[in-house]
Parts: structure tokens; C-alpha cells; sequence
């Protein structure tokens, strides 16, 4: 259906499109269609990689040899983080209540 279409149907066509569109909007779509091909193409280069990378992770185990892992009293950072979480939950807990006393007055106010 597609290979009829001659020179004077493509200009036609062409026109038309202009026209429902209009000429001001027509850049703007052209940049933002080739955008979206850019996020589309990085994207599919992505899981290329992603699925070679674990072709390459599953064929990399056999001809590893197995490492222990240190325990965990050997990891300092483990100790670390832990604390960290705790310091993120308060500071989380801290703004969730302040935003509470801020709606509340907002509540306040507007009654």
C-alpha cells in the first residue's frame, strides 16, 4: 500500500501535514520525535549490554574460583550503615511531623 505512493502523493501528504499542524509547531515535533529516537536508542544499546553483561556473569562463574566472604565484624562500614539508616528514618520522621503541625495551622487558618 505504501509502495504506490509517488513524489506528487509524498508532497501532497506533506502539505497536509503542514497545513493540520502548522508550520510554528513543526520544529518543535521534529526535535522532540528525534529526542525520543535518542532515549530509545540509548535505551535498547542498554539492554544489550545489560543481557551480554549477564551472559558474561553466567559463563564467568564456572572458571572462578569460589572467595569466602569476611564477616561481617571485618566490614566496618557495616557497622556504619545501619546508623546511617537510623539517622535518615529520624530526619524522615522529623519532616513528617512538621509537615503535619504546617497543615494543621494551614487547617487552622482557613476555618
Amino acid at each position: 500500500m505504501l509502495g504506490n505512493l509517488g513524489a506528487t502523493e509524498l508532497i501532497i501528504i506533506a502539505v497536509v501535514i503542514i497545513l493540520l499542524f502548522g508550520a510554528k509547531k513543526m520544529p518543535d515535533m521534529a526535535r522532540s520525535l528525534g529526542r525520543s529516537m535518542r532515549i530509545i536508542k540509548a535505551e535498547t544499546k542498554g539492554l544489550k549490554n545489560d543481557e551480554q553483561a549477564a551472559d558474561a556473569e553466567t559463563a564467568a562463574p564456572a572458571s572462578q574460583p569460589v572467595v569466602a566472604s569476611p564477616a561481617p565484624a571485618q566490614l566496618p562500614e557495616a557497622a556504619k550503615v545501619p546508623s546511617d539508616v537510623e539517622k535518615m528514618q529520624k530526619q524522615i520522621d522529623e519532616l513528617q511531623g512538621q509537615l503535619k503541625a504546617q497543615q494543621n495551622a494551614e487547617q487552622k487558618n482557613a476555618s
